[in-house]
């Protein structure tokens, strides 16, 4: 399952704290399980098929083939100086 650092769970909490929605989260798609590109978007609900990965107050939705390629990974995050949020996966140590 998906680790999210202590900085990627703040980040996440912040920007989803942000929704209307109570339940909203951070979703994550790929549109080919072969790319390593993701998509990420805030959401209020998971789809039917999304894995929802809590972490730290933070929520998480991960597309099927999403949470089939992060499975063994750790999402961390950091903010610019012009306050741009960047994400960056990595494997787990």
């Amino acid at each position: 399952m998906l680790t999210l650092t202590e900085n990627a769970s703040t980040i996440v909490k912040t920007l989803t704290d942000q929704a209307p929605e109570d339940d909203a989260g951070l979703r994550i798609s790929s549109s080919n399980p072969e790319n390593t590109a993701f998509a990420a978007a805030v959401a209020p609900t998971p789809e039917p098929a999304d894995q929802v990965v809590e972490s730290g107050g933070a929520r998480l939705f991960l597309e099927p083939g999403a949470a089939v390629a992060l499975d063994d990974k750790v999402l961390d995050a950091q903010v610019d100086e012009q306050g741009a949020v960047s994400f960056a996966i990595g494997a787990l140590a």
